[in-house]
């Protein structure tokens, strides 16, 4: 038995909790939007009755009034409804507009529009103007009419915990306020706020609310709203970003003077709140400490013509509240003021204490219990429970525990309990008052992930108007038993034992299952054991079980069936238990199937095979073509002299695959004197690069030096590399011819990289002309440049592999290769290998094949 367990939902198996899950919340969804227009339909009807029980106006006629009051004032008609449901006096009679005082104020707009609107001959006295012109509103008690705080005594103890500052009213009245709030971009805000009041029912819920939806425009860090107590001080009823040590502190407030949430209920007028060091020397400022929070508003929520409610924003920032902030306030205390005199705010209280006080109390148990509180429809009948308290053993099925249970809902998280006979019996326990308790019953869970079948016993008692639940989750030996049976399941072996006295034998039914035998043959007798074997293992296993019984030398040993499946790989592990003599007395041991595990070890040998042989035909052709290219393409061993210019050479091969590419050069004198130069890129490794290497490398070659210029040697290429047997086979080529009289350099390319200049210490790449990749097309287009050397010049062609990085792009390879050239000036005999050294680290993907040539300082202009 545990005692942490998660909350029951009632008997029955969950067959598929993840599907009915999703089921749960979208139906979830789909109802609270069912609620919002429900509770939408609700306020507005009840603020129509108002105004027809106030003006005798049929229903209709107060439709249209509310729809022009809300266009009048650009509200929304929730605005609307809940700014004239605060206007109400409560408990004023029906036709009482008749007798209207003089500063009753019409619901928007002007009075006589708004009362003939109405049908009636004058305003309804319990009508006041939710947002009208400025000079019917100033003469109206509300925030419009706001006094300015007296500025008495503050010797009293207790003194607020904030700032000082003379509480004032809102400058031009509610027209003003309204149309202030609303002209700064804040109607948005103020719809936000009339459609959260359908969902809010009680004032924490309403602190909650107004904290979410004022912290963005106004800057709100906390809000606290507070109720006038019957003997002249203050109840906090809601409260939202401060902590509970605070809350509790501010629970109760006496009448004293020097509190700015009690003195805006005394004058009907706002406090800001805004200097720090002058504020607290009026007021007595809440916080612990103060500096918390460096300006605050205290708003009164005008219901009817009284003040029992005001609610502070309480702001960390150091900067007073704008006019914009300051009207919008003020709307937003005219919108709360319609859902704050629906509260039942003593009942609330009430609950709210004895959640509180159940909640404490579960904090010091060590099992799991819950508060379940009765949410009734409008006919009274018990829709759901909600959780208002819960032990911090208490846990469900998404692993939410303790404190993070409260305030959801039985059904949302339970979906299977309802008309089962434990909600009948929360039930009848709510309407009786008699105990309720479960019988034993067994209820699937989503534990980790897993369904989990668990047996509860629950028993429920009235507290109040709510019930206080606990459970016991039990754990009984056949959850020990499904455990085991899931292991052999999983794990393919099963016992087996064997009295050697009595001659019982148990096998669990996986042994059956393993040796596919069936259960009404019953086991095997362990001396028989052997005849069921393959006759290759009967021998083995036969002696192993001698040394078990005679030496009581326990077994491992391997051995093979043959089954309707085929042969199958067993393994049998047992030991002997011995009597006070020694003498065995019962052999306990297992089988296990071993057949997929053999059968992947016999495919893993297999798979080894087939890569030692592919191994060995990979080595073999990275051989041959490593041969090949060495005879195809000698590398010199120290650099040469053509046409008065230093040729450096260097070729390296990948590290990974076949090292041998398709990367080549030429560097050879023509009989002319001059000198060509060729270096190219043949896609892929392998036999079949290093051939298609060879047949450009040598015909490039033969072409220029039979008198082919450079571009008409590309072209051939070209339509040499399109007709060979791989069709698919591209290439790219660079090909520069040097004339050393005019130090002229002319070269052509097709799809390479541009040569690197380097003259007088700065580096630069040449222009390329225009080139297409070879094989790319049949009809490509080749052109010449031309570049003059001078003394001390370097030129670098390369292959695409120097500059190439899987992590990198291009371009940042071409500046590496540019910030390296540098090293070329002081790199003595060795340009080239310098120059690798620091352009290449790691694995080397590609093939890098480099040619450098360097015109000397001393060249004097040619040959003679």
């Amino acid at each position: 038995m545990t005692s942490e367990s998660a909350i029951p939902g009632g008997p029955g198996p969950l067959p598929d909790v993840v599907a009915l899950a999703k089921v749960v919340a979208k139906q979830r969804a789909e109802l609270a939007v069912l609620r919002d227009q429900v509770a939408a339909s609700a306020v507005v009807e009840r603020a129509k009755g108002a105004l027809m029980a106030l003006t005798g106006c049929p229903a209709d006629t107060a439709q249209e009034e509310l729809a022009r009051r809300a266009a009048a004032q650009g509200r929304s008609l929730i605005e609307e409804c809940w700014v004239t449901l605060g206007s109400i006096r409560v408990g004023t009679p029906a036709g009482a507009a008749s007798t209207a005082p003089s500063n009753a104020r019409t619901p928007a707009g002007d009075a006589s529009t708004a009362s003939s609107s109405a049908g009636a001959s004058t305003a309804p006295s319990t009508v006041r103007t939710p947002a009208g012109d400025a000079s019917t509103a100033s003469s109206t008690s509300g925030v419009a009419g706001a006094r300015t705080a007296s500025g008495g005594s503050r010797s009293g103890s207790l003194r607020e915990g904030g700032s000082s500052a003379t509480p004032e009213s809102a400058p031009g009245g509610p027209g003003t306020a309204a149309e202030g709030a609303r002209g700064d971009g804040h109607a948005e805000v103020l719809r936000r706020i009339g459609e959260a009041l359908l969902r809010v029912r009680t004032p924490q819920d309403l602190a909650g609310c107004l904290l979410e939806l004022l912290a963005d425009p106004v800057g709100a860090d906390a809000v606290m709203v507070f109720s006038a107590g019957r003997s002249g001080g203050l109840e906090l009823v809601g409260h939202a970003g401060i902590g509970e040590t605070l809350a509790t502190q501010w629970a109760q407030v006496p009448p004293l003077s020097g509190i700015a949430a009690l003195e805006v209920i005394r004058t009907q007028a706002p406090c800001w709140l805004e200097n720090l060091e002058r504020d607290r020397k009026q007021y007595l400022l809440i916080g612990d400490p103060p500096e918390r929070w460096r300006s605050r508003a205290w708003l009164p929520v005008v219901t009817g013509d009284a003040v029992t409610t005001s609610f502070g924003i309480l702001r960390t920032r150091d900067e007073p509240f704008t006019p914009s902030v300051r009207s919008l306030l003020l709307e937003v205390a005219r919108l709360c003021a319609g859902r704050i005199q629906s509260f039942d705010t003593s009942y609330e209280r009430a609950a709210g204490q004895v959640a509180e006080l159940v909640q404490s109390v579960f904090e010091t148990l060590a099992e799991p219990a819950v508060l379940l509180t009765p949410l009734r429809s409008p006919s009274g009948a018990v829709e759901d429970f909600r959780i208002d308290a819960a032990a911090p053993r208490s846990v469900d099925i998404a692993g939410r525990r303790g404190r993070e249970l409260v305030g959801l809902r039985v059904l949302e998280c339970y979906p299977t309990v309802a008309g089962e006979p434990l909600w009948q019996g929360y039930l009848d326990t709510l309407r009786t008052g008699e105990p309720y308790e479960a019988e034993p019953f067994e209820y699937q869970e989503v534990v980790s992930g897993v369904p989990e079948s668990s047996t509860y016993s629950v028993r429920a008692v009235r507290l109040g108007d709510a019930l206080v639940v606990t459970w016991v989750r039990h754990d009984p030996s056949d959850r020990q038993e499904q455990r085991l049976a899931d292991v052999q399941r999983l794990g393919n072996l099963g016992w087996a034992d064997w009295n050697l006295v009595t001659g019982r034998i148990n096998w669990s039914p996986q042994v059956f299952t393993i040796f596919g035998r069936p259960t009404e043959l019953g086991p095997i007798p362990l001396t028989g054991l052997p005849d069921h074997l393959l006759p290759e293992d009967a021998a083995l296993v036969g002696r192993a079980l001698q040394a078990l019984l005679r030496e009581g030398r326990p077994v491992d040993v391997p051995f093979r069936i043959r089954s309707t499946t085929g042969t199958r790989h067993l393994r049998f592990v047992a030991e002997t238990v011995t009597d006070a003599d020694g003498t065995p007395v019962e052999v306990h041991g297992f089988v296990q199937d071993l057949t997929a595990q053999r059968s992947a070890e016999l495919a893993l040998i297999e798979s080894e095979r087939a890569m030692l042989t592919q191994h060995g035909v990979l080595q073999a052709e990275r051989t041959l073509a490593a041969r090949l290219q060495h005879a195809l393409l000698p590398l010199p061993r120290r650099p040469q002299l053509l046409a008065g210019l230093r040729v450096d050479i260097a070729y390296l091969p990948a590290q990974s695959g076949i090292h041998v590419g398709g990367d080549w050069f030429s560097a050879i004198e023509l009989p002319d004197g001059s000198a060509l130069f060729v270096v190219g890129d043949v896609a892929g490794h392998g036999i079949d690069a290093v051939a298609t290497m060879a047949q450009l490398r040598f015909t490039a070659k033969g072409m220029v030096i039979t008198g082919s210029s450079l571009t008409g040697a590309l072209a051939r290429l070209n339509s040499l590399l399109l007709h060979t047997r791989d069709t698919n086979a591209t290439a790219t080529m660079v090909l520069a011819r040097y004339t050393p009289e005019e130090r002229r350099l002319v070269w052509a390319q097709a799809g390479h990289p541009p040569p690197l200049l380097l003259r007088d210490g700065e580096v630069r790449y040449l222009p390329r002309p225009s080139g297409m990749l070879l094989g790319a097309t049949a009809a490509p287009s080749f052109a010449e440049a031309e570049c003059r050397l001078e003394p001390g010049d370097r030129l670098l062609f390369y292959t695409d592999g120097l500059v190439e990085r899987p992590s990198e792009g291009i371009d940042r390879g071409f500046e590496r290769l540019a910030e390296a050239a540098g090293s070329l000036r002081t790199a003595g005999t060795e340009p080239l290998h310098v120059l690798l050294d620091r352009m290449l680290e790691g694995e080397r993907r590609d093939d890098v094949c480099v040619l450098g040539l360097h015109l000397p300082a001393d060249d004097a202009g040619g040959r003679p």
